[in-house]
């Protein structure tokens, strides 16, 4: 066994700073060559494509955790499907050279995961939180007419600049 040498660990260290360095300067550059013309609409705070028209308080549409949860589920099929699927051929070959099955025994539980995925998806398929086209559009319709009504958050800006 070799000794413990802090100069084996350069490569990462060089890495690290490498990698600070390159954040630090993409920023700097930005900041110096970067165009600085700020008018009202770049100013105003920008949030899930919905102008930010009223309270911060209002009620959001259940549709946007139900889509948020589609993303977690399929963040979370990915991160388990990858080294699965990375590593099956070595389970594979564990298991023509022993007597566990390792590689049947990890095929299994990965298609019990995706069943309970599909299933998962289903659920918010029959609850609607991919079904955007109506609602929506009405949902449209009536913030646009609120902000004819009142006048247009823009023009007010404009008239404020």
């Amino acid at each position: 066994m070799t000794e413990f040498s802090l100069f084996d660990y350069a490569p990462v260290l060089l890495m690290f700073i490498v990698a600070v360095g390159f954040a630090a300067s993409q920023i700097l550059v930005a900041q110096l060559i970067g165009p600085k013309k700020r008018t009202a609409t770049k100013l105003m705070p920008y949030e899930c494509g919905k102008d930010p028209v009223g309270s911060a308080r209002d009620r959001f549409s259940i549709k946007f955790y139900m889509v948020a949860v589609a993303f977690l589920l399929f963040d979370l099929e990915i991160l388990f499907v990858i080294p699965f699927a990375v590593a099956f051929k070595s389970l594979l070959a564990a298991e023509q050279s022993g007597t566990i099955y390792y590689g049947t025994i990890a095929f299994v539980t990965m298609m019990f995961f995706l069943a309970t995925v599909v299933v998962g998806l289903i659920y918010e398929w029959k609850k609607g939180a991919f079904d955007w086209s109506e609602q929506a559009r009405s949902e449209a319709l009536a913030e646009a007419a609120e902000l004819k009504k009142k006048g247009s958050v823009f023009g007010r800006f404009k008239k404020a600049a």
